[in-house]
Formats: structure tokens, C-alpha cells, sequence
């Protein structure tokens, strides 16, 4: 393939991807919600066991401290409960409330987010590698290296104005 449709055929790919991130993210918008809390509602809602705010964070791939902002917005929120667990006090355990579950059976789906991790978890290392390698190279060329990396559609979803 020539140099000219790679590149579409990237652009191609990059669309693709953005485009489900953002269906995604209007979906929990419509229920007052961030993608990235949709991604955690969705971590809970598939956990076999109690999940901590460190699962959340390896599993979305960034650091506790994001994960916790997220995690407690939801909390305050009414979507997800914190407790301490049983067998260790220090160690907090989450799960959904009845309006977590109320709320992703009304959305229907798995965060996108998730997804996409999963897919990029069964990448061979060498492939792993190099999609590392090109999207550093991409974001220096971009100038976004230095920028900070919030978990995926972490902003404030808008509210509508009520029509009179």
C-alpha cells in the first residue's frame, strides 16, 4: 500500500475508534454521566469480586489518584457504594448501587473504553511495543507528550437546559 493510503487507512482506524468513544460518551451524558464514569460503572458491573480503587486504575490503565476523583464523583453521586472490606479495614471495596445498575441496564453497553484496552492487552509485546513507540512519536509530533493523560471522556457532561 502506498504511503498515501496508509495514512488514510489510519485515519480510517483513528475515526473508527473515536467515533464508538463518542457515541459512548453521549449515551452517559444523556444519563448525566462522563465516559470515564460509564467505564467504572461498567468495571463494577462485570467484577466477580470486590473492586478496589487500584483495580480501577490498572484497569483503565492510569494512576489511583484519577481513578478515586471518578470513583468519588459516583459515590456522591448515589451510582456507587464505598466500604471498607471485612477482612481489611484499610482496604476500600466498591460496588453499584441499585442506580448504577438501573442506570448502565438503561444504556445498554460496555464502555467502549473497555474495549479497547481489552484489544490492546491481546496485542503481541512486539506489537504492544511499536503502537507505543508510534503514538509517543505522534503525540511529540503533536505536541501533546507533556499534556496530561485523564481517563478517556473524564469531563463534566453538560446539562440541557429544560425547554419551557
Amino acid at each position: 500500500m502506498q504511503r498515501n493510503g496508509l495514512v488514510r487507512a489510519a485515519m480510517d482506524d483513528f475515526r473508527r475508534i473515536v467515533q464508538a468513544l463518542r457515541t459512548s460518551h453521549r449515551a452517559a451524558e444523556n444519563v448525566h454521566l462522563t465516559g470515564a464514569q460509564l467505564f467504572v460503572l461498567s468495571v463494577l458491573h462485570d467484577a466477580d469480586s470486590p473492586v478496589s480503587i487500584g483495580d480501577i486504575a490498572r484497569e483503565a490503565q492510569t494512576d489511583p489518584s484519577t481513578a478515586s476523583v471518578v470513583v468519588g464523583r459516583l459515590v456522591d453521586s448515589g451510582y456507587v457504594r464505598r466500604r471498607s472490606s471485612p477482612e481489611d479495614s484499610r482496604r476500600v471495596e466498591l460496588s453499584l448501587t441499585a442506580r448504577g445498575r438501573a442506570t448502565l441496564r438503561r444504556i445498554g453497553e460496555t464502555a467502549p473504553q473497555r474495549r479497547l484496552a481489552a484489544a490492546l492487552k491481546q496485542l503481541r509485546p512486539a506489537d504492544a511495543r511499536t503502537l507505543a513507540r508510534v503514538l509517543r512519536e505522534i503525540t511529540n509530533a503533536m505536541g501533546l507528550a507533556a499534556a496530561p493523560a485523564p481517563m478517556l471522556f473524564d469531563d463534566e457532561p453538560k446539562r440541557r437546559k429544560r425547554r419551557r
